[in-house]
């Protein structure tokens, strides 16, 4: 496989230089000289630096890591829309928004881009790698900042549905609010004493299946609230304990789907309404 295969769909990564000859400060910051010397970094232009390369500080160089080696996601990622402006899938279980960490490939952003050969493609929000259903991109750079700041501001009416064991201890429906907080490097979220700033409406819909409607989004959210009422959802491996999953292990997807978007579309004022066709499992 070309380089230029094996790198499709995914962007270079930046590096911010601290300045001085190039091939230095990559093998001492990263033990990487060698990707210098190999025309393996480049400028914004795409031409390569080479072992004689001097840069000054605060310059930028680019480069592709190294993939890692990863497990193929095997669900198929429906579109359900595709127009100049914006493409919004099914996203499968397992299957990470976009690249990060272990996961590169096997991501939404990395696979659209190469099925519609769309390289300024960008999500506009996210979806946890565990969590199904609804996902919007944008197509181009124009129209990227409008669809952003329309989740970032709230504009989105989002449905989710989840199934859970046990009962509740609040009484559904109810508006949920809390203040969770996620540290850098540990796992799960938590909720502690302060000011809200999770926001969810929850309901139940009878036999261990609930509607859920954030209305703001905190990592996990949906995931801290439902363990919080002591309902967490089925097959989270994370709350209310962390659980040990095999990369390759894709028999318990969390029973959690983004059913539904809703939204006045920020370009063309429309009524934009867009419903996952995957159903979660019965219990």
């Amino acid at each position: 496989m070309s380089t230029s295969d094996r790198y499709a769909g995914i962007g270079p990564a930046r590096v911010r230089l601290h300045g001085g000859r190039l091939v230095d400060e990559f093998e001492r910051r990263w033990g990487a000289g060698a990707k210098v010397v190999a025309g393996d970094v480049f400028s914004s232009d795409g031409v390569p630096y080479d072992e004689n390369s001097v840069l000054a500080a605060g310059a930028h160089v680019y480069l592709y890591r190294d993939l890692p080696d990863e497990v193929t996601v095997p669900f198929d990622m429906p579109i359900l829309h595709h127009d100049d402006d914006i493409v919004v899938v099914d996203k499968p279980h397992f299957l990470a928004t976009m690249p990060r960490g272990g996961h590169v490939v096997q991501t939404a952003l990395v696979r659209l881009r190469r099925e519609l050969g769309l390289a300024e493609l960008s999500p506009a929000h996210r979806l946890d790698r565990l969590t199904a259903g609804v996902l919007l991109f944008t197509v181009r750079r124009e129209v990227r900042g409008a669809y952003q700041t329309m989740f970032a501001d709230g504009r989105v009416r989002k449905t989710y549905l989840a199934r859970a064991a046990g009962t509740p201890t609040v009484a559904l429906p109810a508006v949920l609010r809390s203040r969770i907080t996620k540290v850098r490097g540990r796992l799960q979220a938590f909720e502690e004493p302060g000011e809200p700033n999770a926001v969810t409406y929850a309901e139940s819909l009878g036999a261990g299946l609930y509607k859920l409607c954030p209305r703001t989004g905190r990592t996990h959210q949906l995931r801290v609230q439902m363990n919080s009422m002591g309902v967490p959802i089925d097959n989270d491996p994370l709350y209310p304990h962390i659980v040990e999953v095999p990369s390759g292990d894709f028999s318990r997807p969390l029973q959690l789907l983004a059913r539904c978007l809703e939204f006045d579309d920020p370009l063309s004022g429309a009524s934009r309404r867009f419903v996952s066709l995957r159903e979660l499992s019965v219990r």
